[in-house]
């Protein structure tokens, strides 16, 4: 008596072959592994210097009408934070602000000002002294231009407070980790679907007992088997080539891969939507690039979104590759936990619904 036809093996022995021939593709691994590690020891190698911008804020009880807090403004080198005193304190004790400056009145009389800089032990000490040798020469010009040669506008003391490094690795690995997913997904899918169907193995696929949702399934595990293991190999050379921070341990490492998970869920509806509208091989690059490229420059992977201008703030949070790349930077160094990341994940998963709605509807199996 033959057993009966089993989905679920079936579906395994699509995993097995797929995951077989995604390993066996010098393009995949490419893409995925070997060209995000060379970005990752690209930005390492970096890792010293944060450009020439330096981030400061004013603390709130600031005199704000005198030339001195004018000409810092003005200064195109240093950029003013301006939010909360809990989120100041917090990025200056991580070192994404160089200083809290406070100018108050001065309490002798061959200074004007005294102008207090607040920093952490996190910032990085070239930025500081690159900071006080601006507020310096700052100082001089404007005492230069007074009728007062025995009085100063002010003069600098410095404040350390204990902080945590920020290392430019922090910020980039979950960058690179999210460009991995987003291009494999996206073009992995597109592409393996387009081509069993031009070729027919999803009709003939059809033609078997095993029914349509098997087959799907089978294909994106053996995606997502491959991608989480190359998520791993990323996070872990990272981890031990460049100190890369996972705050709470290999608890952080796993959650790492459950946000990882979900990115691929939300990019590969991406890559079947694409695989199922593309009308021919050619185009399947123009469609993916255009979901994909305005995610890379806008989203926070290769430079912080506080670079972008103020009004493209509240649209690109929305964007699925931004909200994988905050929640994965804030699990992994700010230490919160997934559920934690509550608007990052709803977003993520409402990417993934709509898109798998949308894929739903409009795939073809010839």
């Amino acid at each position: 008596m033959s057993k009966p036809y089993s989905q679920w093996a079936a579906m395994w022995a699509i995993v097995k072959a797929s995951t077989k021939a995604i390993f066996k593709s010098p393009q995949a691994v490419f893409f995925s592994l070997f060209f995000p590690i060379v970005l990752i020891i690209i930005f390492g190698a970096l890792s010293g210097g944060r450009g020439i911008t330096l981030d400061v804020a004013f603390d709130s009880k600031s005199d704000t009408s005198n030339v001195l807090y004018m000409a810092i403004k003005n200064i195109n080198a240093i950029r003013i934070i301006k939010s909360d005193e809990a989120d100041i304190q917090d990025r200056l004790k991580k070192g994404r602000i160089t200083a809290l400056l406070s100018i108050i009145k001065g309490s002798d009389a061959s200074n004007a000002y005294t102008l207090g800089l607040k920093t952490s032990s996190a910032v990085q000490k070239q930025d500081l002294s690159v900071l006080t040798t601006i507020l310096n020469s700052v100082i001089a010009k404007i005492d230069e231009a007074s009728f007062a040669p025995t009085k100063s506008i002010a003069k600098i003391t410095t404040e350390e407070i204990p902080g945590r490094k920020y290392k430019l690795i922090d910020f980039y690995l979950p960058g690179m980790l999210g460009f991995s997913l987003i291009g494999a997904a996206v073009f992995g899918v597109a592409f393996v679907f387009y081509s069993l169907r031009e070729t027919l193995v999803l009709k003939r696929m059809y033609s078997t007992p095993i029914k349509k949702g098997y087959i799907v399934a089978g294909e994106s595990i053996a995606r997502i088997l491959f991608q989480l293991a190359t998520a791993v190999v990323l996070i872990l050379f990272g981890k031990f080539f460049y100190g890369f921070t996972l705050s709470n341990g290999w608890i952080t490492f796993f959650e790492l891969l459950v946000l990882s998970f979900l990115g691929l869920v939300v990019f590969m509806g991406f890559g079947f939507f694409i695989s199922s509208v593309a009308k021919n091989q050619n185009v399947i690059p123009i469609y993916a690039n255009l979901f994909m490229f305005p995610q890379y420059f806008l989203s926070g992977t290769f430079f912080p979104k506080s670079a972008l201008p103020a009004g493209m703030q509240n649209f690109i949070k929305f964007l699925p590759l931004t909200a994988l790349n905050d929640a994965m930077r804030k699990v992994s160094f700010e230490g919160l936990h997934i559920w934690q990341t509550g608007t990052e994940v709803l977003i993520l998963a409402a990417w993934a619904i709509l898109m798998f709605i949308i894929a739903a509807r409009v795939f073809r199996w010839n």
